[in-house]
């Protein structure tokens, strides 16, 4: 079985296929999220945080699949690159990180307030993770397109100087009109 089954076994074994989610279900949204970064050329890492970007929860969707301060767990399943950017999205005030992101590199915790600064090599995947999420859901929930599109078309415009090529071109792509 390869490491991204066991993810996915994980991920049905926490009932992921019974959570209500745009698209469908919480383990539909994760499975897309995952593909699209592949899509975008991001390694084995990248993905399995795609896949499991909601286990600690996040900002945007309150429902945990485990405790995010017994994060051993999901290191011994995805591994320890995945999961700590797995931990930086879901602890990620976006109120007080995404403004600024692009510019500062900084991720302000939700529980904490702990800052932390992201080099380029965390930066990048972070933000195509947040944007790939966020278009997943946009694309399957009209009312988020039309409701926050503008204001995701101007973020995303400012973080282009950190997320990939790819990424920012489907951004640009499937919010250039009106929503």
């Amino acid at each position: 079985m390869s490491r991204q089954d066991e993810v996915c076994a994980w991920l049905r074994d926490r009932g992921t296929e019974t959570v209500a989610h745009p698209g469908g279900t919480l383990y539909a949204h994760l499975r897309r999220v995952h593909d699209l970064l592949g899509d975008f050329g991001h390694g084995e890492d990248v993905r399995l945080a795609g896949l499991t970007h909601a286990a600690y929860g996040t900002d945007g969707f309150d429902r945990t699949l485990l405790d995010p301060t017994d994060r051993e767990p999901l290191r011994a399943l995805v591994g320890v690159d995945a999961e700590r950017l797995v931990h930086l999205y879901g602890a990620c005030d976006r109120r007080r990180s995404w403004p600024d992101l692009a510019a500062t590199g900084r991720v302000v915790d939700r529980s904490t307030g702990r800052v932390e600064t992201l080099g380029p090599d965390l930066l990048g995947p972070f933000v195509d993770l947040s944007i790939v999420n966020e278009l997943d859901v946009m694309a399957h929930d009209p009312t988020v397109a039309r409701r926050y599109g503008d204001y995701f078309r101007s973020l995303f415009a400012d973080w282009a100087s950190v997320a990939s090529p790819g990424v920012t071109a489907e951004a640009r792509r499937l919010l250039a009109g009106p929503p």
